[in-house]
């Protein structure tokens, strides 16, 4: 089987390259601006890369679509401090320029794995906090609360390939993942300017300012899942034993680590305590709240609570989340610790 993932360099896009090709024999066509994260892969002879641009390469994209059997369209705006700040931009890549690719793939006839998000599911109904792939609503917030346009433009995106599947016929499966964690999540450079998510941004504020922000106080909760256990759950999305995944949406997230900020925080803390290099700095670090107007802008919307069902996915495919929060700090922190020490 051949997969054509854009967005290869990224978060999930690098751990699924890795997994794919240590545990699969697929072929996989990788597209992305950059290779920095995947560098020790690029002379694997089931992996071929292109640098390029989703807004310039069209017609090389069209080709690889063409070419391929699966495709995985990884590229797009999943950070909060960028979709607040730059809303159309989000719009343009995480709806129109994949909307493109989609088409092509209903007109080839090829299978197309489709990263939805949490983040779809917007504002928890206040009569049941889990979210459930094809019951729950999905409600989101005033147009003025410009983070709702990921959120919105990835919804869109599931909508428009059902109607694909219904109507011509696209061979599809969504998958929302949950806050996966892990090495690779953001750069230092990212969280230096406030734009990291969770752990990279804690890991980062421990290292080199010495405290912790917590935006509004951190009361906030989410479903942390080890990235090492998303794949797994992807791929076997992408295999499709028995047709078990066809039209279907999947919730990929780990809902025994619900956990507050403040709560995720403190385990980062703990963790980085268990390390020489790190425990100093861990040792003397400072928590300070602040209010999310003045970190991320009067745009933001905080929504309190992810926490998804995933019994569909066990009930299709057999995957279960396993690794606990704290093992996932320990082993994001083991891998920055060789990086750091390099």
């Amino acid at each position: 089987m051949k997969i054509f993932v854009t967005g290869v360099n990224g978060f999930i896009g690098s751990h699924f390259l890795e997994m794919a090709l240590a545990k699969t024999d697929w072929e996989i066509q990788g597209f992305d601006l950059n290779d920095d994260n995947i560098s020790q892969f690029l002379d694997n002879s089931r992996f071929q890369m292109k640098k390029g641009d989703i807004f310039k390469d069209e017609q090389w994209l069209y080709e690889q679509i063409k070419d391929c059997d699966v495709l995985l369209p990884l590229i797009g705006i999943a950070r909060p401090a960028y979709y607040i700040e730059k809303p159309f931009w989000t719009f343009e890549l995480d709806f129109e320029q994949n909307l493109k690719l989609v088409k092509k793939c209903a007109e080839y006839n090829k299978r197309v794995i489709f990263p939805s998000t949490s983040e779809v599911y917007g504002i928890p109904d206040p009569n049941s906090n889990v979210m459930e792939e094809d019951t729950s609503n999905l409600t989101l917030g005033p147009i003025s609360q410009s983070r709702w346009i990921y959120s919105c433009s990835k919804q869109m995106m599931d909508r428009v390939i059902f109607a694909l599947g219904q109507e011509r016929g696209l061979k599809f499966s969504l998958f929302r993942p949950f806050n996966w964690v892990g090495p690779r999540l953001d750069s230092f450079k990212e969280a230096a300017e406030h734009k990291g998510r969770t752990i990279t941004q804690f890991i980062y504020d421990v290292l080199y300012t010495g405290k912790i922000t917590l935006v509004n106080g951190g009361m906030q909760r989410r479903s942390f899942t080890w990235v090492g256990d998303g794949v797994e759950a992807l791929i076997a999305i992408i295999e499709n034993k028995d047709n078990q995944a066809e039209g279907q949406i999947f919730n990929i997230g780990n809902p025994d680590n619900n956990y507050s900020i403040k709560e995720m925080a403190q385990i980062v803390v703990e963790e980085m305590k268990k390390f020489p290099c790190f425990r100093e700095k861990a040792d003397n670090v400072e928590f300070i709240e602040e209010n999310s107007d003045s970190y991320y802008g009067k745009n933001y919307a905080d929504v309190q609570d992810r926490l998804p069902s995933v019994k569909k996915l066990e009930a299709r495919l057999g995957w279960k989340p396993k690794t606990n929060l704290h093992d996932a700090i320990y082993y994001t922190l083991q891998w920055y610790e060789k990086e750091l020490n390099k």
